[in-house]
């Protein structure tokens, strides 16, 4: 019987909202078992290259990564936005420890190779170390990562933060019962974007399809989901989308996703 694992990723919008954030960690720091975060921080880093005469530059939502804003992104996530979580964590009991992909060589990507777009520093996912942090978290340590990965050859590359909550799921289910939790300012995946009460509770791969062809599911929320179906498909139990309410014990109003 494999033991239980919860990875949580925690969005922007949150780590923005001071008493969001705090009642998030709250939440995490009760959830049963082990576990281990991932966050971003984009919109801090956006706001921090305003301040420093910076042009931040997005494609699709993904963010265009050249050496000045590689600077900020470290800067913003591996430090103030990491520690900061790391520290609050602590206080609430919980033995949290910072991490880079760089950091005990934990997550290896490469440079995403240039086609219509050249994204600088961004870098796509090539392995994770699961046998490492196996042993951080079965010696009582609840990892903490940022958004940043490693090439292996000195190089730093921002690599999306749920794509990173997604590969490491994937990389820790041969040794746990994993669940993905994606933790962001909506209660779930809505059927009514106006109505923050129309929560779809349960999808799977048949009524992903169906969404798709309705167009209900679109923009931001497409990319989320291609990351929750590439989970499951490498072996993750479970996936659930939420916003903070979602880790309490008592809340149902959430979306759960299998196959």
């Amino acid at each position: 019987m494999k033991q239980k694992l919860s990875i949580v990723k925690i969005g922007g919008n949150v780590i923005e909202n001071q008493v969001g954030l705090e009642q998030f960690l709250l939440n995490f720091s009760k959830l049963e078992g082990l576990k281990i975060l991932v966050h971003g921080g984009g919109k801090l880093a956006t706001k921090l290259a305003a301040q420093l005469g910076i042009e931040s530059q997005m494609s699709n939502g993904r963010r265009i990564t050249d050496a000045k804003s590689l600077e900020i992104i470290t800067m913003v996530y591996g430090g103030l936005t990491n520690k900061n979580i790391v520290a609050k964590l602590q206080a609430l009991g919980t033995n949290a420890l910072g991490l880079s992909g760089a950091d005990g060589n934990t997550i290896k990507a490469h440079k995403r190779p240039i086609k219509e777009i050249d994204f600088g520093f961004v870098g796509d996912i090539d392995s994770i170390d699961s046998n490492f942090l196996d042993t951080l978290i079965n010696t009582g340590i609840t990892p903490v990562f940022c958004a940043i990965s490693h090439d292996g050859k000195g190089q730093l590359l921002n690599t999306n933060a749920d794509t990173i909550a997604s590969e490491i799921a994937i990389g820790m289910s041969a040794l746990f019962e994993t669940t993905l939790y994606y933790c962001f300012e909506k209660k779930g995946v809505l059927k009514e974007v106006e109505d923050e009460n129309s929560v779809i509770q349960h999808i799977n791969t048949v009524t992903y399809s169906d969404l798709l062809k309705t167009n209900a599911i679109a923009d931001g929320m497409l990319p989320k989901m291609e990351n929750c179906f590439h989970a499951l498909n490498n072996h993750v139990g479970k996936v659930c989308i939420g916003d903070i309410s979602m880790l309490q014990p008592q809340t149902s109003l959430f979306t759960t996703i299998t196959l």
